[in-house]
């Protein structure tokens, strides 16, 4: 008996075969192209930016950095520098205790700067140029902005024993400069602290 394959079964028949011959096959440019690989940004680059930020300090206060021209931008060998807890018991124990007052370490040019500052502020709180020292929070905001510090909210504060004090960060170059005017007056430069920010922070145990 003869078998006989109607059209419509030799168009499916063929198309089996086709689907057999094409398992496992690779066709040229299928492929799908792979993900390109995600761009970095470059690296920031903190010594440029730190120029960047004294120089943007000079053009402020130009007195400053004629003074402070050529101090030394890097800290000298920490070799030079004790490191560790003192070995005496009492002295080892309120150092740990007080550990978060710890301040940062200013290079000799922002050590410089700081110290112009404090010199600049503290001539003009000395009344030197007639018009007497500030008696308020307001009038101390007052003179400092007059001066190029623009002190923002909490720089300028007073307390409810008289004293009108300031904590400020001068602007670009980066040291504090920390103030208080009951008498005597003191103002003196200082690094950040090691928690963050010019203001001295709260806690210890």
């Amino acid at each position: 008996m003869t078998s006989r394959t109607t059209p419509a079964g030799a168009v499916l028949l063929a198309a089996g075969l086709l689907v057999l011959a094409a398992c496992g096959t690779k066709v040229p440019g299928s492929a799908a192209a792979p993900s390109p690989l995600p761009s970095r940004s470059p690296a920031p680059d903190y010594a440029a930016e730190a120029a960047a930020a004294v120089a943007r300090h000079d053009a402020l206060f130009p007195q400053v950095a004629a003074a402070c021209a050529g101090k030394a931008t890097v800290l000298p060998s920490r070799s030079a520098v004790p490191e560790g807890l003192p070995t005496d018991p009492e002295a080892r124990k309120y150092a740990e205790n007080h550990g978060y007052k710890q301040q940062g370490t200013l290079t000799p040019a922002a050590r410089c700067r700081g110290d112009a500052h404090a010199a600049r502020i503290r001539a003009a709180l000395d009344g030197s140029e007639g018009k007497g020292a500030p008696r308020t929070a307001q009038e101390l905001s007052a003179l400092l902005a007059g001066m190029g510090y623009a002190p923002q909210a909490g720089d300028v504060y007073g307390s409810s024993a008289g004293d009108v004090s300031f904590v400020l960060s001068i602007p670009e170059s980066g040291p504090c400069v920390t103030g208080h005017l009951t008498p005597p007056l003191s103002v003196q430069a200082h690094a950040v602290y090691v928690e963050g920010g010019c203001r001295e922070p709260r806690g210890g145990h």
